[in-house]
């Protein structure tokens, strides 16, 4: 019989992403078939699964430390902001509609029961389930027809660990708020707690440890230190665009659009040896000295090259250019490289078309099919084999798709200009393969060799699942899961 535990927080980015994944590894260093749950999540950074949907990054990462392929049931309710009011709903790994956050309440009372059969499915793979809520039960007016935290926990009968953060202080209040606020059966579930993002000596935080558990019932199961290794995983949350890099001569900007998506493509760029990797928030300027600038992948893509306009981002683009820069859009980012990029149908917004920065010689037409698939081919330029995959809107063609970025089956991908210097493809991921990462790297004049990217992430796992057995009661908390 499947077991189950789930970890919720006090707030948004306490960590229980990493929590999860740690807690997964260590449970798989013990042996045990273990896969990670979260019944919502919201987030552009999404991974493509083996069943060919689409789910949250953070649960593909929980997944590699499980030793598993990401699947939709990892994550059946994903959302996917579009603008400050509206998001695409992606149900087990598939897009059903469109939606404004105001009316997302009525339509949560009838995905309980695709949260309930993907968990259920997950009980075919695995004898422990490590769940992950979303944000706070304590938003308690949300309350009504809740699938991401005591809702599920309810419905599902699974026990919870609250996780509280000490960095952004207030940690007494987080937790022992939590327990006043919630109802007194959503309070129930909660079997214990634990302190997250410590730093410093923990003999004195001693006190504010017993006072919780005095002030809730709740038993305490550790404190955490802040585990710096967090920098070298994948990000999820925008809020970890701006994490340090290796540093180095070799300078490359990345424009962070307002829906900017899927943006871990640039984590083996930013751990790379001599690679600045610089995020250009709004209202800063293109630096002058970059040897690439990479335009991302968006979840609104004529919506960010307005955006890119507004920060006179293409004017900066315009100089690098004629400096001699080189310029690589990513699947949102190499549409908005093209002449046009037209939207009949309003798939992705409003209907209308706009005129692309006009540096590719392609067009792009937006269609309501959704290209989902992981691929595997050539990059042309240098020999290189990559692996990626699509996420994304629209078709592309115009006379620079005769210079291909990659062949995938021996077909033509992206487009490159006569010159070589501006590249689009839809390959998202592209840049975890060593070799061709390498090899483009080489390309703008790196001197220092790739790191084994792969390789880094899977020991930084090993290492999250070695902090949490050194600072809490792993095998308590394994031994509450039901």
């Amino acid at each position: 019989m499947m077991r189950a535990l789930m970890i919720q927080g006090t707030g948004s980015n306490v960590g229980k992403s990493l929590l999860v994944a740690g807690l997964c590894r260590a449970a798989r260093h013990r042996g045990i078939a273990v896969a990670p749950f979260k019944p919502q999540n919201m987030s552009n950074n999404a991974a493509v699964t083996a069943d060919g949907g689409e789910i949250g990054r953070a649960q593909a990462l929980q997944a590699l430390a499980c030793g598993l392929d990401p699947l939709v049931h990892m994550n059946p309710v994903l959302l996917k902001p579009e603008s400050e009011t509206g998001a695409q709903v992606i149900v087990q790994g598939r897009r059903r509609t469109t939606t404004r956050a105001a009316d997302y309440a009525a339509l949560k009372a009838g995905l309980m029961a695709s949260v309930l059969d993907s968990f259920r499915h997950l009980g075919t793979i695995a004898d422990l389930v490590i769940v992950e809520g979303a944000g706070s039960p304590a938003e308690v007016n949300l309350r009504a027809n809740d699938i991401a935290n005591m809702g599920f926990a309810r419905a599902a009968g699974v026990p919870v660990i609250l996780a509280g953060d000490i960095d952004r202080g207030g940690v007494i209040a987080q937790l022992v708020g939590t327990k006043a606020v919630l109802d007194p059966a959503d309070a129930a579930m909660i079997e214990g707690f634990l302190i997250n993002k410590f730093r410093g000596d923990p003999t004195l935080f001693e006190g504010g440890y017993r006072e919780i558990a005095a002030r809730t019932g709740w038993r305490g199961y550790g404190v955490l230190p802040y585990f710096a290794g967090a920098a070298r995983l994948p990000a999820e949350d925008a809020l970890d665009l701006g994490r340090a890099g290796s540093g180095g001569p070799l300078r490359i900007a990345c424009l962070a659009f307002s829906r900017i998506a899927n943006f871990d493509d640039l984590d083996p760029l930013r751990l790379s040896p001599g690679v600045d990797l610089v995020m250009i928030e709004a209202g800063q300027a293109i630096p002058g000295d970059c040897a690439l600038v990479i335009l991302p992948g968006s979840k609104s893509t004529r919506g960010d090259l307005a955006f890119l306009r507004q920060q006179g981002w293409d004017i900066d683009l315009a100089g690098h250019v004629r400096r001699g820069g080189r310029v690589l859009g990513i699947c949102g980012g190499y549409q908005m490289l093209g002449q046009r990029i037209a939207d009949p149908n309003g798939v992705e917004g409003p209907p209308g078309e706009d005129t692309g920065l006009g540096l590719l010689d392609v067009e792009t037409v937006m269609t309501a099919d959704k290209r989902l698939t992981r691929v595997a081919g050539t990059h042309v330029a240098s020999g290189q084999p990559v692996e990626g995959y699509e996420i994304h809107l629209g078709r592309t063609e115009g006379a620079d798709r005769a210079r291909p970025f990659a062949r995938i089956d021996g077909a033509a991908e992206g487009a490159i200009s006569p010159d070589g210097r501006i590249m689009g493809s839809y390959l998202h991921g592209l840049f975890a393969a060593d070799d061709f990462r390498a090899a483009f790297l080489e390309g703008l004049g790196a001197a220092a060799p790739a790191t084994a990217y792969g390789a880094l992430v899977e020991a930084t796992l090993d290492g999250l699942a070695d902090h949490l057995e050194r600072h809490l009661d792993v095998d308590g908390l394994l031994a509450l899961a039901r």
